[in-house]
Order: structure tokens, then sequence, then C-alpha cells
């Protein structure tokens, strides 16, 4: 059953990325040639992704980063400007189309469903036949397997469900819906490793969309009855519902990318993101671990434009009964903001924002008053969801792992037959670790240290959720790059 199903994916998705490769039409975008092939060049649009510039232009990542050797040393970047072939000689007679790249269509009708059942390959029964992701716009249906957690060739079978808006029945996914599917792929990889023995694990992927109605039917349903364990769900009207279902039925649900969720009297809910002033209070302690005479400023700024955890931040600082001043935000542009620091002293200039455009202005004064001989250093909250910010020193939940990714990025390069270039920061090893978490949870552990994340789940009460208790702060040198 595991063999036919594998093939079934394995076709499905080589179909899907390999399928008119060797379009002969040309694409309306400027030809270049190199080495003697005809390529495309192509300016990296806002928000795509290097899988999503594959499909598009049916190219497989691997031929991209051949053409783009850079890619492997600093990943994709908006605006830049990529080699991608067109599948043609370079003396063939060009066929211009005015139509833009569209993702390459399965030559079968697909079968729309709203669960896919994932069987990954045991570690002990491969070599691993390298597969791409399941995309969710061509569901793919495996056979489905016995759902009940018992025994099968001596193995414990654990179902666990992942619940995510992949954005399946709109014909233009959004910057978002890939996003997810990058996470779906870390998930995948996570599955794979943990393959034992004695337990097999087996993934029920769902497309919630943004929709109550998705949702409250599987949970009015008896389909998850089996489930195990659920990672995922974005929108707040959902998670209400499922997190209801998961009181009733024991099972933990794993929420990834929210941060504010009601966790009163919901023991099986489990959040990733930690809030406001759990990273206000951590920045706070950290401050007063310091020297004493560090002093601590923020730059003004308009109320309308401080963001609330910033605001959260001045909160708990008062709380903490720690001083700070403000620097006015025209003195500092100006570079007449000296007198308002101390000379002797270090200052740590608190930013008045967690969105690196809103800043980036600030940093070449702050370095000009560093070069007059301040002692400085600056702090922002970095949240992962937004753009890699280059700051100097940032407090996070998130960037907190620090294990060696090689093996896992050779895994990678394995299982979907290319390496993998994005995008900081990366959303599959945020799958990859929260899929590993949610199992390490499931086996009773509460710590979970990962390849990007380390996880140290903590409980208000013994009847509320669970909260990552993981605040980390970074201090690097100050630098400025355009």
């Amino acid at each position: 059953m595991k063999g036919n199903s594998l093939k079934v994916i394995g076709l499905a998705l080589c179909t899907l990325f390999f399928v008119q490769a060797k379009a002969q039409e040309l694409l309306d975008y400027p030809l270049d040639t190199i080495n003697g092939e005809e390529v495309y060049r192509y300016e990296v649009e806002r928000s795509v992704g290097l899988y999503r510039i594959g499909v598009n232009f049916n190219v497989p990542q691997s031929e991209i980063i051949r053409l783009n050797p850079q890619l492997r040393e600093r990943g994709l970047h908006y605006g830049e400007v990529l080699y991608l072939p067109t599948g043609r000689p370079v003396n063939a007679k060009p066929t211009k189309s005015t139509l833009k790249p569209k993702p390459a269509i399965v030559e079968t009708e697909p079968v729309v469903v709203s669960t896919v059942i994932t069987e990954t390959p045991v570690v002990a029964e491969a070599p691993l036949t390298p597969v791409a992701p399941i995309v969710t716009d061509t569901l793919t249906i495996t056979e489905t397997p016995d759902t009940t957690d018992t025994v099968l060739d001596n193995r414990r079978i654990v179902e666990l469900a992942l619940m995510l808006p992949f954005e399946s029945h709109q014909t233009k996914r959004s910057a978002n819906a890939e996003r997810m599917l990058e996470f779906y792929q870390g998930a995948l990889i996570a599955m794979y490793e943990l393959q034992n023995d004695s337990t097999k694990y087996r993934l029920r992927v769902y497309d919630t969309e943004r929709s109550e109605t998705r949702v409250g039917a599987l949970c009015d349903s008896t389909e998850m009855d089996s489930v195990r364990g659920i990672l995922g769900l974005v929108y707040p009207i959902q998670i209400e519902r499922v997190a209801a279902w998961s009181e009733v039925h024991q099972v933990p649900t794993l929420l990834p990318f929210c941060d504010d969720t009601d966790l009163n009297n919901r023991s099986h809910l489990l959040q990733f993101n930690s809030t406001d002033r759990q990273e206000a209070d951590s920045l706070c302690r950290w401050i007063k671990a310091q020297d004493s005479t560090l002093r601590c400023a923020f730059v003004e700024a308009q109320e309308s434009e401080i963001a609330s955890s910033i605001r959260t931040l001045h909160q708990r600082m008062d709380a903490h009964q720690i001083a700070y001043s403000t620097l006015p935000l025209q003195d500092l542009l100006a570079d007449s903001v000296a007198y308002a620091l101390d000379s002797v002293n270090e200052n740590l200039i608190i930013l008045h924002s967690d969105r690196y455009q809103n800043v980036r202005t600030l940093i070449p004064h702050l370095i000009k008053l560093q070069q007059a001989g301040f002692r400085i250093r600056i702090v922002s909250q970095y949240s992962w969801q937004k753009e890699n910010i280059l700051l100097p020193q940032v407090y996070t939940s998130v960037f907190t792992g620090g294990k060696d990714r090689e093996a896992y990025e050779q895994l990678w390069a394995t299982y979907f037959g290319s390496e993998h270039v994005s995008e900081a920061p990366r959303y599959d090893l945020l799958g990859y670790d929260l899929m590993r978490c949610l199992v390490a949870w499931i086996n009773g552990e509460k710590v979970y240290n990962g390849l990007q994340s380390s996880i140290y789940w903590n409980q208000a009460d013994e009847t509320s959720g669970w909260q990552n208790a993981n605040v980390h702060i970074v201090t690097t040198n100050l630098y400025y790059r355009k």
C-alpha cells in the first residue's frame, strides 16, 4: 500500500514540476545568452520565492541555482536579476508570447479533496526516493490507510494533522499560501526522520483556507477521531473552534503563528510565539542584568507609529523600575542629539518599531555617534514574519536554535531533488522544528532544541494553555548595510 501511494505522489508531482519544461513558445521576458544557452532575464518580484519561480517558469530549482550560483551563498533577494533557462537552443527562431508564465498543469483532472493522507517512507526501508511536496491546487489522494491507533507490522501508528490555509481553490495563491507550502515541506522532512522501528507516523493535511465552516465540519465529524496531535491554524475563528475540540478529545494543538490566543482553560493549546509582555519582561531582565550604569533611551515617535510591542515595553520598563529618556527624532536626524547621551557610560538606544523600513534611516546617524566616541548599542524587536532585519541587536522568541543544519540540508536535497534556496526566514525550518516539537510533546517532553528554534513550554496555571517561554537576546557589533 505504501509503495502504491508513493508512486501516485511521485507521478503527480513529477508531472507538476516538469511538464512543459522545454516549452517552445517564449514568455514575455527579455532574452540573453550565457555560455551558448538561451535564458530569460527575470527581476525577482516581492514575496516570490524560488519554489514559485521554478513553477511559473517550469524549471527545477536546481537549474535556477546552476545559472545563478550566488543563490547558494546568500539566498534570494527582491529586485535582483535571475537568469532562467528557456529550454530552447540559441539559434532557434523566437516566438514571443504576450502571456505571463502560468503554473504547470497536471494533464489529468485533479481530484479535489480537503484531505491528503501523506505516508512518509520509513528510514529502514530507504534508499529515499526524491519527491516534491504535494501541491494543494492539484491535490493527490493516496490510498487511505487504517486510521486506528493500533499496531501494524509491529509498529504503533500515530496520526497527526496539519491544518493550514494553502488556498487550494484559488486561481492565484497569495504569498502567505506559498509560505504555508514551505512550512509543509519542512514538516514532511520531520515526518520522514521521525519514523522508527516502534512507531509509524502518518500525516493528515487539511487546507483550512479562511473557512470556519470547513474547520467546523471536520470537528463535528468522526474524521479526526484517530488524530493524536494537531499542528497549524492561523485565523482566530478557526483556532476557537479547534481549541474546543482539542479540550474535549484531549489532543494537543500547536499554534505556529499567533501570539495573542486566549489560553485560559485550554490546557491542550500550545502557542509557539511569545507574547509582547513575555518579550518585554525578558528584555527588562536582560537590561537589569547589565552594568547598572547602562542608560536607556527611546527614539521619539508619534504615538500612531509606535508598535504595540514597543508600547508594552514602555509599560513593563515602568513596572520593572527601569529609568529611560526620550531622544527627539529630529535631533537624531540632524546629528545634534549628543547632548542627550551619556558620554561616559553605555547608551542603549531602543528603536520605536519592529519593522526594519521604519528604522533603517536612523542607523547611519547612530553610527556617527559611535564614531564620535559614544558607547552605543541599539535594540528593536524582531518579528520574524516580516523582513530579514539587519539590526545589530534584537530580542526574539524564534531564532534561538543553533544546531548544525548540514544533515538537514542534505536530506532536503535528497528528498525534494534540489537544494533549498529561499528568502529569510526559513518557513521550512519552522515547519520541521514544530512538527518534531509536537511529537516530543506527545512523548512527554516539555523542552525541544531545534535547528532554528528552541522551545521551553511554560504553563501559567494547571488549567491554562502552554506558552513558549524561550525569549533570546542577541548582541552583535553595530553595523549598517544598504
